[in-house]
C-alpha cells in the first residue's frame, strides 16, 4: 500500500486507507442506492408514521456509513446523491403536490413545507448529522480505534435523543374524545371512535360519534374534492350527536386516508360513488338499520346525488348543503366574474393572470387556487360570529382526531386527490345526468353563496323530480351553511327532516 493512502497512528498502528477509490465509491453508492430504493418504497415521500421513522433511521444510517467511508465530503455528497436519485426515480409520478416548487402563493408554500420540506427534515437532516458523526469517527479511527469506540459519544447520543423525541411526536396516535354525560361519565349507549374501513380494497378512515347508537345514522360527505373536514365536523356538528350517529368519512386520498391515494388511475368519480355506497352498506349492517341519511357538501353533494341515484333503497333522504350542479359551468361563470372584478378595480395583474390561464377547465391546479383566493372579492359577506371563531390549527387540523402525519396529509390530499379528481367531473351536469331521484331531497342554501353556484342549484331544484324537494335558505351563510349556522342546521334536521322522512 502506498504512503499516500496509509500512515502510522501515534500508537504505532497502521491507519485505514483514507483515499481508497473503491472505499470512496462504495461510500457514495450508499446514499444513491438508498435514494433509489426510497423511490420504490415510498414514491411520495413519508406519508405514514412508519414511513417517517424508517426515513429517519435510513437517513442517519446512510449518513454515518457514508461519512465513515468518504469523510467530510459526505456532508455534501450524501444528501445530494440521495435527493437526486429519489427525484429522478419519481419523475413519472402523477402528483400535483410534487410537480414543481411554487413559492409564489400561500398554497404552494404550504405544499412545499408538507412534502419536500418534511422529507428533508426527517431524512436529510439525520443524514447530515450522521455524516458528521461518521466523518468524525473516521478521523478517530486513524488513531487505531475501532468503529464503535470511534463514534463521538455526545453527538451520537444527541442524535438518538432527538430522533426518539421526533418519533414520539410523529407516532402519537389520533384520538376522539368519549361522549360524556352530565355526571362526567361516558354515556352508556354512546359511540366515539376513529375507525378504518376497507372500501374497494383501500383502507379509509371514518370518525363515528353519537350519544346513542340507536339513533339514525348521518353520513357526511365533505367537499373539495380533497378537503378534510374532521376538525370542522367536531367543532360545528357536535350538537348533531344528540340526535344522530354522525359519520365523517375521510375519502380515499384525503387527510387520514391519504396513504390510500395510489394508484391514481383507479381514483375516479365512479370509484368515489362506489365507496359511498359500500360505506353506507357497512354502516347499515354494523348498526342494524336498512337506511341512513346522506349529507353532502360541495364536491360531496355531487357524489351524494349520484349515490342516491344508484341506491335509493339505502337512504331515508339526501341533504345537500352548498349543492353543486355543473362544476364546469360554475367555473366558467367565476372566470368571467373575476375578469369583471379585475377590470372594475383596475387590477391589471389579476386580469393578465386570468387571461393567461384562459377559460376553464384548467390543467394547472394553481389556476383554480387563484380563483379560490378571490371568492371573497366577488361577493363578500360577513361570516357568522360562531363560524368566525374557527377551529384549532390551519384548515382545522388542530383537533385531536388528527395525528402528526394526518395534519401534513390534509394539504397533500387537497392537491393530489383534488388535482386527480376534479378534472374528471368537468363533464358532469346533474340537470342532465340526474333528472330524478327516488328519495326525498333537502337542499340547504346559504343566502350569500356565490351566484355561480346558487343559480345553478336553484335551477336544478326547479327541474328535479323527487318524492319531496325542499329548499331552505340560511340567511347568514355562504357555501357551508351546515358549519356557518350549525345550530340552525341541527334544529332543521331534527324539526323538519327527521319527522318527514324517518319511517
Amino acid at each position: 500500500m502506498s504512503l499516500a493512502t496509509e500512515r502510522e497512528s501515534p500508537s504505532g498502528q497502521s491507519s485505514r486507507p483514507r483515499h481508497d477509490p473503491l472505499r470512496v465509491a462504495f461510500g457514495l453508492a450508499i446514499p444513491a442506492i438508498a435514494g433509489g430504493l426510497s423511490t420504490l418504497l415510498m414514491p411520495r415521500g413519508p406519508v405514514t408514521p412508519i414511513d417517517s421513522l424508517v426515513s429517519m433511521l435510513v437517513g442517519a444510517g446512510v449518513g454515518i456509513a457514508s461519512g465513515w467511508l468518504v469523510g467530510r465530503w459526505a456532508l455534501v455528497a450524501s444528501p445530494v446523491l440521495f435527493a437526486a436519485c429519489f427525484e429522478l426515480g419519481r419523475l413519472g409520478l402523477e402528483s400535483p403536490s410534487l410537480d414543481g416548487i411554487h413559492l409564489d402563493s400561500a398554497f404552494g408554500i404550504v405544499l412545499f413545507v408538507t412534502t419536500r420540506g418534511f422529507h428533508f427534515a426527517v431524512a436529510i437532516v439525520p443524514m447530515l448529522w450522521g455524516s458528521l458523526i461518521g466523518s468524525s469517527a473516521a478521523r478517530r479511527a486513524d488513531q487505531g480505534k475501532d468503529f464503535i469506540h470511534a463514534l463521538p459519544k455526545t453527538s451520537t447520543i444527541l442524535l438518538m435523543l432527538v430522533m426518539s423525541v421526533a418519533s414520539v411526536v410523529i407516532t402519537r396516535p389520533a384520538v376522539t374524545a368519549p361522549i360524556l354525560g352530565a355526571d362526567g361519565a361516558r354515556l352508556a349507549d354512546s359511540m366515539a371512535e376513529l375507525a378504518t374501513v376497507d372500501l374497494g380494497g383501500h383502507d379509509q378512515a371514518v370518525m363515528i360519534r353519537g350519544d346513542d347508537i340507536d339513533n339514525p345514522i348521518l353520513l357526511y360527505l365533505t367537499g373539495g374534492p380533497g378537503n378534510s373536514d374532521l376538525g370542522y365536523t367536531r367543532t360545528f356538528l357536535e350538537r348533531l350527536e344528540d340526535d344522530f350517529v354522525v359519520v365523517a368519512w375521510e375519502q380515499r386520498g384525503v387527510g387520514k386516508s391519504y396513504p390510500a391515494l395510489d394508484p391514481l388511475s383507479s381514483l375516479t368519480p365512479e370509484s368515489a360513488v362506489t365507496d359511498v355506497v359500500d360505506l353506507t352498506t357497512y354502516l347499515a349492517d354494523r348498526f342494524g338499520t336498512e337506511k341512513i341519511y346522506l349529507l353532502g357538501n360541495s364536491w360531496g353533494s355531487l357524489i351524494g346525488v349520484l349515490a342516491a341515484q344508484q341506491r335509493p333503497d339505502l337512504y331515508h333522504a339526501y341533504i345537500g348543503a352548498g349543492q353543486m350542479v355543473s362544476p364546469l359551468e360554475t367555473d366558467l361563470r367565476l372566470y368571467h366574474q373575476i375578469l369583471e372584478y379585475a377590470e372594475r378595480t383596475g387590477d391589471s395583474k389579476l386580469s393578465a393572470r386570468m387571461t393567461g390561464y384562459g377559460p376553464p377547465p384548467y390543467a394547472d391546479l394553481y389556476a383554480y387556487m387563484t380563483v379560490i383566493e378571490h371568492y371573497g372579492d366577488l361577493e363578500p359577506y360577513q361570516e357568522t360570529s360562531e363560524f368566525a371563531k374557527g377551529v384549532p390549527g390551519i384548515q382545522g387540523t388542530g383537533v385531536s382526531e388528527y395525528g402528526f402525519m394526518d395534519r401534513l396529509n390534509v394539504f397533500r390530499g387537497l392537491a393530489d386527490m383534488g388535482g386527480a379528481m376534479y378534472p374528471q367531473v368537468q363533464d358532469l351536469d346533474l340537470r342532465r345526468d340526474v333528472p330524478s331521484l327516488q328519495v326525498p331531497v333537502y337542499l340547504i342554501q346559504g343566502a350569500h353563496e356565490l351566484t355561480a353556484r346558487s343559480d345553478l342549484a336553484a335551477e336544478y331544484a326547479g327541474t328535479l323530480r323527487a318524492p319531496r324537494i325542499t329548499v331552505e335558505f340560511f340567511e347568514d351563510s355562504g357555501h357551508i351553511p351546515h358549519f356557518e349556522e350549525a345550530e340552525r342546521f341541527h334544529r332543521y334536521l331534527v324539526d323538519v327532516v327527521l319527522p318527514e322522512t324517518r319511517s
